[in-house]
């Protein structure tokens, strides 16, 4: 996972018991199924942005993302020009990428020409894993890959479509946030709690 290690009390040892924002990130939303279509597309765009930095800089920015790209409605983000991306280039509150900027714009399209090929993006997503979450038991963080070969597959499939910024290990942090795997560790108290929800 790329992410520093703390001491923590009954959490995932990634979440920085003084970063109230990632506390809050892992008890509320890390692991959870997810099966919106639209919100699956935008943490796949907010983690092709993490790429090379950290989740916590993302987090902080979440709201200046959603306020700069439309609060994510891939129809208005579709339509984006050259005025937007200019205004998103200038945009302080987000990360300034060109490339991640463009990559965000043409997953919109991306998104929306498979919809309107009949294919649900929910269901392809999902498909990876059989439409059900990977329930795995770790019991200490330095067990939880990078990667994996369900992501590898994922990945894969996404480049093909022209997703960018979907390499395996990015997507596998997608699955991990989306709650396609449930890798919150044995010890942690919402590991039991994100399994019945993934077999419910």
């Amino acid at each position: 996972m790329g992410l520093a290690i703390f001491e923590t009390e009954g959490r995932c040892a990634w979440a920085n018991p003084k970063e109230a924002l990632y506390v809050a990130y892992h008890d509320e939303e890390w692991g959870v199924p997810e099966r919106d279509p639209r919100a699956l597309w935008e943490k796949l765009v907010l983690d092709g942005f993490q790429a090379g930095l950290s989740w916590i800089t993302i987090l902080k920015k979440r709201a200046a993302f959603r306020a700069a790209f439309a609060g994510f409605d891939p129809e208005k983000v579709a339509r984006f020009g050259e005025a937007d991306r200019a205004r998103l280039l200038s945009d302080a509150g987000i990360i300034r990428s060109r490339a991640k900027i463009d990559a965000a714009i043409e997953s919109a399209r991306i998104f929306l020409s498979m919809r309107e090929a009949g294919e649900d993006f929910s269901a392809f997503i999902w498909s990876f894993t059989d439409g059900r979450p990977i329930q795995n038991a770790w019991t200490a963080i330095g067990q939880v890959p990078a990667k994996t070969l369900e992501a590898e597959a994922l990945s894969k499939a996404l480049k093909a479509k022209g997703f960018k910024f979907a390499g395996p290990v990015i997507v596998y942090a997608f699955m991990q946030a989306v709650g396609m795997v449930n890798d919150h560790v044995t010890t942690c108290f919402r590991h039991d709690a994100v399994k019945a929800m993934g077999e419910g």
